[in-house]
């Protein structure tokens, strides 16, 4: 044993070569005066040590006080902050962030700060106001000390800045000769103050209660490029004059074509895009399908061979016509029928007995019950009625379930479009296309960003609410396909080869549903789950033991395999914001 002198202690390396290679040696030493002169003792070779507990022994030689964390370190504050990267980095990749204002401002912030709370945590803005401190999106943006009134301030800013968003997402989106899908929706009113707030035809079966109606503009994906808020009470086709407007006037595109339900393009508004030059896809009602197989243009043997055919018709002038029959389609309205005409005699059985029972008399009385009846199932054409005083019979129209039914499965889209440009089968794809916009609707109303109920009550409130909700889709969507390879769904839907038969699930897709995990083992997301997961990588933020909060320094979590998976499919890392 070597007993050391009184001197100072420390760690030295040692290098030196033996037969061409280098060794590097740690050594324990002490320094020591002897006689006037510094000696130098090695008490240990240290080499074999772990490099941990090197650093430990070299670091409390130089004189620091070496404690476990736990009694080091303190927590002050540990936040979600993994989503707050993922959507605030998705927004800012995107250029909304110059879109919204092209310089840095306070009211910039604010948007944007609504924007990534309203698919983080949707709420009200009072709600979003009071929850800044529940994960790092304030800080990050620095208005963790805004108000609700600032952010009301800010929305009515962004709703003066709608036309020039909307303009800039059209010019990056739409181009001329493109597809345009517009679709139209309802959302319900919390109270009664609102002019927009009317009593119309609900596509939320909340039948009797305030909603304003919202018509969404999108590029043939689906992703969302304008919205406009009319009254709750406003037929289909009255709003899209507005569009043409928008695609006209604002965005200056004179060769698009506008695809959309045959609720919306009546033959009125389809003349008004004629006279406007745009192109049209759309589709016939079904008392229209009927008068073209009465004329004999439409004919059941067009589909011998194929699910489609193209035909034209004198009451169509300058039109194409793409007929499709979807024997799937068939069945379902037929069984459907089938169960309505069943329910709806069984209630009219139900008072035929109380009348021939004596029970029910008067042919006013009788047909007030009726009346209840008969229209609940929408199939009252399908029914003939011999009311009396004390009479009720009920027969069935044969003859006009037999015509109806024959034509089960079949719709006709028309079209402006040549077929140099779109063929029937491309027509048909675009029509269907219009699901796509449905989607965003099922987004803005769902869970994750909650367009519904609205409780503003002022008309420019109201819309610039929608338009938020809007742009804050306008990020999912993005963020929805680069995290395809997590979620649930198709990351490429296959495309069939006959565009009339019903969309189908990829062989991925339909694994991933039904294993509920991908390739590697673990398990699949929704959107709304992901964006919980990566809730749980947060930022915290640390204070030694004993010092001011003004010593305090943030340290990242370490993402999980997943987390860091859904980071990278971004291009984003924990400290990207």
């Amino acid at each position: 044993m070597v007993k050391a002198r009184t001197g100072a202690m420390h760690v030295v390396r040692v290098v030196s070569r033996q037969k061409g290679r280098e060794y590097t040696s740690v050594l324990l030493r002490n320094s020591y005066r002897e006689d006037g002169k510094v000696k130098k003792q090695t008490l240990a070779n240290l080499s074999h040590l772990p490099p941990a507990t090197i650093d430990v022994i070299e670091r409390s030689l130089k004189g620091e006080r070496l404690l476990p964390a736990a009694e080091s370190l303190e927590i002050r504050r540990s936040l979600p902050h993994g989503q707050v990267v993922a959507v605030l980095g998705m927004l800012r990749s995107l250029g909304l962030e110059k879109l919204i204002d092209r310089r840095p401002s306070r009211e910039r912030d604010l948007v944007t700060a609504m924007i990534v709370a309203r698919l983080i945590a949707p709420r009200s803005k009072l709600a979003t106001s009071r929850s800044w401190e529940q994960s790092t999106l304030a800080d990050t943006l620095g208005v963790a000390d805004a108000s609700e009134d600032e952010l009301y301030g800010a929305m009515d800013r962004l709703l003066t800045r709608q036309a020039r968003i909307e303009q800039g997402l059209a010019s990056r989106h739409l181009e001329p000769g493109g597809l345009v899908l517009y679709d139209l929706t309802s959302t319900s009113m919390a109270g009664r103050h609102c002019p927009l707030a009317k009593r119309g035809y609900s596509r939320d079966g909340k039948a009797g209660m305030l909603q304003v109606e919202y018509g969404l503009v999108t590029d043939e994906g689906g992703r969302p490029i304008a919205v406009e808020v009319v009254p709750g009470d406003t037929a289909d086709p009255a709003t899209v004059p507005a569009v043409i407007g928008k695609l006209k006037g604002r965005f200056d595109l004179a060769d698009v074509v506008l695809v959309g339900d045959r609720g919306m393009l009546t033959s009125a508004r389809i003349e008004g895009l004629r006279e406007e030059g745009l192109g049209w896809i759309s589709s016939l009602r079904a008392p229209a399908i009927r008068a073209l197989a009465e004329a004999g243009t439409l004919q059941l043997g067009l589909f011998d061979e194929r699910g489609l055919a193209e035909i034209t018709s004198p009451a169509y002038p300058g039109e194409r016509l793409v007929v499709c029959r979807n024997p799937l389609l068939a069945e379902e309205r037929a069984r459907k029928r089938h169960e309505l005409l069943a329910a709806t005699e069984a209630k009219l059985a139900a008072i035929v007995a109380r009348v021939e029972a004596g029970r029910l008399r008067g042919k006013d009385r009788i047909g007030l019950a009726v009346g209840r009846v008969i229209d609940r199932y929408k199939v009252a054409k399908h029914f003939e009625l011999d009311i009396g005083d004390d009479r009720l019979i009920v027969t069935r129209r044969t003859e006009a379930i037999t015509a109806e039914a024959a034509l089960d499965g079949i719709y006709v889209l028309r079209t402006s479009v040549a077929a140099e440009r779109l063929d029937d089968v491309d027509v048909v794809r675009a029509y269907k296309r219009l699901s796509r916009v449905e989607r965003a609707f099922r987004g803005l109303k769902g869970v994750d960003l909650r367009v519904r109920p609205i409780h503003h009550r002022t008309e420019d409130r109201v819309r610039a609410h929608i338009f938020l909700c809007m742009l804050a889709y306008y990020v999912r969507w993005h963020l929805e396909r680069a995290w395809a390879p997590l979620l649930f769904g198709d990351e490429a839907r296959p495309e069939l080869d006959d565009p009339v038969a019903p969309a189908v699930r990829s062989e991925a897709a339909l694994t991933k549903a039904h294993t509920q995990r991908l390739p590697d083992g673990t398990a699949v997301h929704s959107f709304g789950t992901l964006l919980d997961e990566l809730a749980t990588l947060t930022r915290n933020r640390v204070v030694p033991v004993g010092a001011p909060d003004e010593a305090a320094f943030e340290i990242d979590a370490i993402p999980t395999p997943l987390q860091a998976r859904a980071l990278a499919l971004l291009d984003l890392a924990p400290s990207s914001v």
